[in-house]
């Protein structure tokens, strides 16, 4: 064979299909033979239904009652390639997730189909049947068992077959490849007699060019269809505003394995100190505790120490972790089920506070103190931000630092006091550490607080080296204090306060774990 053949017989090969020339796998009848034979059957018995399963099902009847008579699609999403043929860890969508009651590690590409029907005559009296379409666990007998490294048993490990998740979620289980048909079937504009089709958007791409193909085949207005996805996307949001009994329940846990990992971060403060990349050895000891005691991190940590604490978003952790520095800690363990904690503490590194730092400290946690004081139902959201800003205005006033009254401060023509304090007080909390985030600004913004919100409290200020608007004595300092709040009947509870807050109750905490 010449050279110019054998380079021509290469690039027949497709593409996707190279990276498979590292295996040398077996294709003979013979080894297929052999691979499909002698397998122990499994007699294991069905799985029990998930506790999340039933409040699933509720969560399933408001979308139900919300949109009778269209057809709902909400995929898991695809896996997400992190290199070449590596993929990161899968998580599926947070609608996904909550609408199905499936947390991690379940079923990529897997789409929740909600299928419109009489009134009342669907799922538990609901105004649709939902079905959930995923690729069954591949057969021992087929060649995708021990040649697909994405989807086979051999290469990740087993999977579920249609009646063990249909055991667990309480769903009908259908296979993909049923999907097509089962989401383009009869749809059409409804004046036509044609079942309309709403899509939670830009989630997996595949399904969102297989319904927009449908659209178009079946003459409806793309843009007018890009309306009614969008209001299915705040609906999904909105219905996570006010957490159920089986959220709660899970947001507690995370936080307390989230406290755990801020212990073993002051555990490990001494060997922070000593590398050149001590906040890469915080960052490590908190990711320890999170695949530990969950799934994974619900955000990426911020473990920022010295002049990298005014760094809202500070991600990298490459620097260093000095005595004489606070170390500014915001981090959260995402439990099994994807509910997050989100908590930051400012730890002063040698184990006590500078005066300058614990002046800044209080003043951070009277702010947060102030608007926890005032949670309660009936309070609008957007109060909290200002309750606790105000605080720091003062406070930003009495030192001097603030150029103007604090009432000219705090205007909507002022603001001079956001320098140091730029980004909002709270956020509400749940599967996405910023979740409910595609609500409607009058329900989430402009609402009033109710039971069951969980929601952050995190005032800060941040004083760069580089600031010379502030005394020197300042400069490199960043402080924030964050807890997780949920509004109770008449008020509310700190999810996070077994984590010291104190400054006093900080050094006591930090001492008694380095001692």
């Amino acid at each position: 064979m010449t050279n110019q053949e054998s380079t021509a017989q290469g690039t027949d090969q497709p593409l996707e299909d190279r990276v498979n020339n590292r295996s040398q796998r077996p294709t003979s009848k013979a080894f297929q033979e052999f691979m499909a034979s002698s397998w122990a059957t499994d007699t294991s018995e069905l799985p029990q239904q998930d506790e999340a399963a039933s409040y699933a099902a509720a969560r399933r009847a408001k979308l139900s009652e919300n949109f009778a008579g269209e057809r709902l699609v909400i995929p898991a999403g695809p896996l997400k390639v992190r290199s070449n043929d590596t993929d990161y860890r899968f998580r599926p969508h947070s609608a996904f997730a909550h609408l199905t009651g499936l947390g991690v590690d379940h079923e990529p590409d897997a789409v929740l189909v909600m299928e419109p029907t009489d009134d009342g005559a669907g799922e538990q009296g609901t105004n649709h049947v939902s079905t959930l379409y995923f690729a069954p666990m591949a057969g021992r007998d087929s060649t995708d068992f021990y040649l697909n490294s994405r989807s086979g048993e051999f290469w990740v490990g087993p999977r579920p077959t249609l009646s063990s998740l249909a055991a667990r979620t309480g769903l009908p289980t259908d296979s993909l490849d049923q999907l097509e048909m089962a989401v383009t079937k009869n749809s059409g504009p409804q004046a036509l007699g044609g079942i309309r089709i709403r899509l939670v958007r830009e989630v997996d791409l595949n399904m969102d060019a297989l319904v927009d193909t449908s659209r178009i085949n079946t003459g409806q207005d793309l843009e007018a269809s890009d309306s009614l996805d969008t209001e299915l996307a705040e609906f999904v949001s909105e219905i996570r505003l006010v957490k159920d009994e089986y959220e709660i329940a899970e947001l507690r846990k995370s936080v307390a394995a989230t406290i755990n990992g801020f212990e073993d971060v002051v555990c490990s403060l001494d060997q922070a100190i000593a590398h050149q990349r001590g906040e890469r050895v915080v960052e490590g000891a908190f990711f320890a505790r999170a695949r530990l005691e969950g799934n994974e991190l619900g955000y990426d940590t911020i473990a920022a120490s010295g002049n990298n604490a005014t760094i809202l978003h500070w991600i990298r952790n490459t620097g260093s972790v000095n005595d004489g520095e606070v170390l500014l800690l915001d981090a959260g363990v995402e439990a099994d089920s994807l509910y997050t904690a989100d908590i930051t503490r400012s730890l002063p590194v040698s184990g006590k506070y500078t005066d300058v730092q614990r002046k800044v400290y209080q003043a951070v946690l009277d702010a947060a103190d102030a608007a926890f004081a005032a949670v309660k139902p009936g309070l609008k959201f957007r109060d909290l931000h200002l309750i606790a800003t105000r605080v720091l205005a003062e406070r930003l006033s009495e030192w001097g630092i603030l150029p103007v009254s604090v009432e000219q401060a705090m205007s909507q023509e002022g603001q001079h006091h956001r320098r140091w304090m730029p980004h909002g007080t709270s956020h509400h909390l749940g599967l996405d550490v910023h979740d409910c985030a595609q609500a409607r600004a009058e329900l989430y913004l402009e609402a009033e607080l109710k039971e069951g919100m969980v929601f952050t409290i995190e005032p800060g200020l941040y004083f760069k080296d580089e600031d010379l608007a502030i005394p020197e004595e300042y400069r490199g300092l960043g402080v924030r204090i964050e807890d997780d709040i949920l509004v109770t009947s008449d008020g509310a509870e700190n999810l996070s306060a077994a984590l010291p807050r104190n400054p006093d109750e900080v050094e006591a905490w930090m001492a008694k774990l380095r001692g």
